[in-house]
């Protein structure tokens, strides 16, 4: 059948101006074109009941349209007046936060009914955990150099030194950031501007996308809670870096923060590819140190530029609060057991679960060599007895430790955002233990593996709720299994 006639309501590339009517999890807007030919579903991700909004159709099917924002013509009347600049990684700041909640928890509520099949779900709702910072909670940023700005008047793009962010809904065009976006150090983004100003008197180049060519590609700055320190990282191409004075740079971060800069690296990324380390570049320090120190529940963390580490450390720690409470909530039935940590990364769940058990060994296991061995290092630097880490794969893991054999009780999953795959949730599920605590960044994926484990005999005892992300539609799950 034609497309035109599977259709007759969008066509993918075509522009809507649409009102948004409900919420769908994920941030997803609904709106619906009315006729006499029916009704049209229209999904806009990062829009709210009562916006009216203008979006670009990116997928075009028999019942539904999958659409990408561009920009959002009338706000809806629950939308406060904004304080901060608006810019696309906080789509709901100008939100009240208890609506946000609102909208997070009913429709991953929802997920798992449809999803998961548990029509319950309500019932096993344990706690929604809100972030400690509500702005400012951030402690990483990534801001893009371009060579195609936008005027807001004109609404089209103009050829401009930029530093910030690319404008929503596109992959070439920048937009300044001139003041505090609300989700960073505010400090730090109101300098910005200053750090502009800078590179565009040397005269060099910033990254024009569409030519794939230009100096200044990407300002990549860590924060340390802790400390109150800045680690920074200037992306460039290797054209043009004679020219350019990087210890003079460092001296100016200097003049802008003090003693704030912890450190300035520098890497050389000569690849097309949009992304702020290459794979063949290289990085080097420029000046102070190359690592931040952060805490969490009074355990220090080394943090490298590339390092993973929690983007809201104060919400994390709430977080993980919450999974060593389930993990230990029985306690007495799992002395002299095995906890294991899986997909542990740099085993932080692990070192706090190890910091509260007492006759509990604790072993995490991740497939990942080099996460294995800064867990490994973060345990020693905190003096954390009782935990063992594992580069191993789980299917493979008690047939090379079979000491461990009908001794692991309890296992932490904390998987990312894909999930688990089948054949990796099967072998978990084989290992037989008495309960599982899952912590998922993506629900929906986790509502799905919420169905195998129900089918291999486990029940959903509890559920939270952690808000890592205030004013984005991203929501963190800790889910109790119990036999």
């Amino acid at each position: 059948m034609p497309r035109r006639e599977r259709n007759k309501f969008v066509k993918r590339g075509e522009i809507l101006e649409i009102l948004i009517e409900d919420y769908a999890f994920g941030g997803k807007g609904i709106g619906r074109i009315r006729s006499e030919l029916g009704e049209f579903v229209v999904f806009v991700p990062n829009t709210l009941p009562g916006q009216t909004v203008k979006a670009r159709v990116e997928k075009s099917k028999k019942n539904y349209a999958e659409c990408k924002l561009i920009e959002v013509v009338k706000p809806s009347e629950d939308e406060n007046q904004p304080i901060f600049q608006h810019i696309p990684g906080a789509p709901y700041i100008n939100l009240p936060i208890g609506i946000q909640h609102r909208y997070k928890y009913e429709s991953t509520m929802s997920l798992f009914k449809k999803i998961g099949k548990i029509d319950t779900i309500e019932d096993c709702f344990d706690t929604f955990v809100s972030s400690p910072n509500l702005y400012h909670y951030r402690n990483k940023m990534e801001y893009s150099f371009s060579a195609i700005g936008y005027d807001p008047e004109s609404k089209k793009d103009v050829d401009e030194f930029t530093l910030g962010f690319k404008r929503r809904g596109t992959w070439w065009m920048g937009e300044n950031l001139n003041k505090d976006s609300g989700l960073f150090d505010e400090d730090f983004e109101n300098n910005l501007h200053k750090i502009r100003a800078y590179c565009k008197a040397t005269g060099l180049a910033p990254w024009h996308a569409p030519r794939k060519e230009g100096f200044f590609r990407y300002f990549v700055v860590r924060k340390s809670y802790k400390t109150n320190q800045l680690l920074c990282n200037l992306v460039t191409t290797s054209y043009d870096l004679p020219k350019f004075d990087l210890a003079k740079f460092a001296d100016f971060l200097v003049s802008l923060f003090g003693t704030r800069i912890a450190g300035l690296l520098h890497t050389i990324n000569d690849e097309i590819g949009d992304r702020t380390i290459a794979t063949s570049g290289s990085i080097s320090l420029v000046y102070g140190k190359e690592k931040i120190v952060e805490s969490l529940l009074d355990l220090n963390f080394e943090i490298s530029m590339k390092s993973f580490f929690q983007t809201n450390p104060k919400s994390a720690e709430k977080l993980y609060s919450k999974v060593a409470e389930y993990a230990l909530e029985n306690k007495e039935a799992i002395d002299n057991t095995v906890v294991m940590d899986l997909f542990c990364g740099t085993g932080t769940i692990g070192q706090i679960i190890a910091s509260k058990a007492n006759n509990t060994k604790i072993i995490g296991v991740d497939i990942v060599a080099a996460a294995i061995k800064d867990a490994r290092k973060n345990a020693k630097r905190n003096n954390i007895e009782g935990v063992t880490f594992f580069a191993a794969d789980v299917g493979k893991f008690l047939q090379e430790h079979p000491v461990y054999k009908n001794k692991i009780r309890t296992i932490i999953l904390d998987p990312a955002r894909a999930g688990i795959a089948p054949k990796t949730l099967k072998k978990i599920i084989n290992i037989n233990a008495d309960r599982m605590v899952y912590v998922s960044c993506n629900p929906a994926t986790q509502a799905r593996d919420t169905e195998e484990l129900i089918k291999a005999g486990y029940t959903l005892k509890k559920i939270s709720l952690v808000d890592q992300f205030p004013h984005t539609a991203h929501i963190e799950t800790i889910v109790l299994f119990e036999k």
